[in-house]
Formats: C-alpha cells, sequence, structure tokens
C-alpha cells in the first residue's frame, strides 16, 4: 500500500498559482485572492511575496496588483523541451554556430517581455533572460510581422526615451522583409542598453534613470544597416545578423540571431545572411510552418 503525504503549504501555492494560470493576463490584489482561493490574507502575502521575490510573480504598484512574471516563462521553456519551434531552432543554431564560431540564438515575444529560450557557441548567454518589447527594443521581433504588429510595437510607450524617425523605421521594415533578414550594428550604449534592462520592467526604472540612458541610446533605427549602406569589399561593423522563423499561419515565431562583433564586408554579411535565412527556413518548415504570402 502506498502512502500519500499532502502538504498544505504547498497545496496552497500550486493553487494560487493555477489561480493565475486560469486568468492570462490579469492583474489580482491581494484581497481578491485571498478571497478568491479561500486564503486568510497574512497567508496570502507570505505567498505572493516569496513568489515575487523569485520572478514567478510580478508585484506591480499603485495600486498593488500581481501577475504571472517571467521565471514562470522560464520554467515553461525548460518543462517543454522537446518540443516546438525553438527545439527544432537549437540544431540548426549548432551548425551555423561551428561554421561561424559564433553565438547563435533563438528568441521570441512572451506577453511583453522579448525571452531568451536557445543559444549555442562561446557566447555567455542566460536562457530564460527578458527584456521589454517596447522601443527601442524590439525591433527585429516586428520586421516580418503584419503591419498591424508592427505598428502596435511602435505604438507602445517607450522602454526609454527615444527619437522616433518612423519614415525611416518603415524603410528598414520593408528592406529587411525583402532581403530577409536585419543588418545590425550596436553602439556601445545599445549594449549597455541591453545590459541595462535585462529582467527589468521600463516602469521599475526611476525617471531620471530613464534619461539618462535615453541620452545613451542612438536613435532608433539608426543601428540597423540598409542595403544601400552595404558595398560588397568594403568591411562594415557589424554586431549581428537577425532573420525570422514563422507559425502555421504565417506569422513571425522566433528570432534566429547569429553575432559577428566585428568588421567584416558586405560580400561576407549577404554569404552569412543567407546561410542564416535558409536556417531560419528550415526551422519554420521542419516545425510546421510556413512563410507568409506576400
Amino acid at each position: 500500500m502506498t502512502v500519500t503525504r499532502r502538504s498544505p503549504p504547498t497545496e496552497r501555492v500550486v493553487r494560487l498559482l493555477d489561480f493565475f494560470a486560469a486568468h492570462p493576463g490579469r492583474r489580482f490584489g491581494l484581497s481578491e485572492l485571498a478571497r478568491e482561493l479561500d486564503l486568510a490574507k497574512p497567508t496570502c502575502l507570505g505567498i505572493v511575496t516569496e513568489l515575487a521575490a523569485g520572478g514567478y510573480l510580478v508585484r506591480d504598484a499603485g495600486p498593488v496588483t500581481y501577475r504571472l512574471g517571467p521565471a514562470m516563462i522560464a520554467a515553461g521553456r525548460v518543462a517543454g523541451e522537446g518540443f516546438g519551434a525553438s527545439e527544432v531552432a537549437l540544431r540548426h543554431l549548432r551548425e551555423l554556430s561551428e561554421r561561424y564560431g559564433a553565438t547563435c540564438t533563438a528568441s521570441a515575444v512572451a506577453g511583453d517581455r522579448i525571452l531568451m529560450l536557445q543559444s549555442a557557441g562561446p557566447g555567455r548567454v542566460k536562457l530564460g533572460e527578458t527584456y521589454p518589447f517596447a522601443p527601442p527594443v524590439g525591433l527585429m521581433y516586428v520586421l516580418w510581422d503584419s503591419d498591424a504588429a508592427f505598428d502596435a510595437w511602435l505604438a507602445k510607450p517607450p522602454a526609454v526615451p527615444v527619437r522616433l524617425d518612423e519614415a525611416h523605421l518603415r524603410r528598414v521594415v520593408a528592406e529587411c522583409r525583402e532581403h530577409g533578414y536585419l543588418v545590425e550594428s550596436l553602439t556601445t550604449a545599445g549594449r549597455r542598453l541591453y545590459s541595462l534592462m535585462a529582467g527589468v520592467g521600463a516602469e521599475e526604472l526611476p525617471p531620471e534613470v530613464r534619461g539618462l540612458v535615453g541620452e545613451l541610446v542612438s536613435s532608433l533605427g539608426e543601428r540597423v544597416y540598409l542595403g544601400a549602406d552595404l558595398e560588397p569589399r568594403r568591411k562594415h561593423a557589424v554586431s549581428l545578423l537577425a532573420a525570422p522563423t514563422f507559425d502555421a499561419a504565417g506569422r513571425q515565431e522566433l528570432v534566429l540571431t547569429l553575432s559577428v562583433g566585428e568588421p567584416i564586408t558586405g560580400a561576407e554579411i549577404a554569404r552569412r545572411g543567407a546561410a542564416l535565412v535558409a536556417a531560419a527556413d528550415a526551422v519554420t518548415a521542419e516545425s510546421g510552418g510556413r512563410r507568409p504570402r506576400v
């Protein structure tokens, strides 16, 4: 006879997480959670405080509410290993990494955050790391999606103050859709921005810090090379190349990146871009996706 020992404290934590999972995108105050789950407020407060400290919940101020946090996304990724487009992508990322001795990644948008899903190569990439999906962060996650998705991203309150040249951005979108990949040259300030914003919500930065960060960042879109900028025999300082995969509905799903981190010729950029697009197309096909009709 097998004896099963239950843990009431653990059961309460599971019930609370199940409640959030059953109400995606919703925020709840402490009193509402305690009432819905039939918990004493002090008990409920202890649970949500610990879960927020671990990143499994996010505590929003004024009024205080709670919602699912990025650690739940990372945990879900680990639980889902062996499934989905990101697992298919990993094989192709490893091949690209070996060919070019470069760090390659796969990432995607999850809610209002960008989530790092896979990595191959020498670089230290923290899987499960998240970034705000709001200008100036996240352009490549809407470049190959619908016009409505691009417009919605552009309309988001910026993560930090930044100048928006909408006409230039739309040229970037058109060219990246034509060539199938993006060529980006991140400035030192741009790298510092990504480092600062990792795991942090834009609303968590004090206004004065947001202003200082904004001063460090070049105008949005100026980090992207357009076709006319890339001369075949001339070397260009490139940070990374990026290309999309698509789901069964033809919507942009993942972004695959191939790091460069040094000046290379326009001809070499084209070769590596073609290799990255080929890998992304293979991921799309193998995961049951399809390219959208132009």
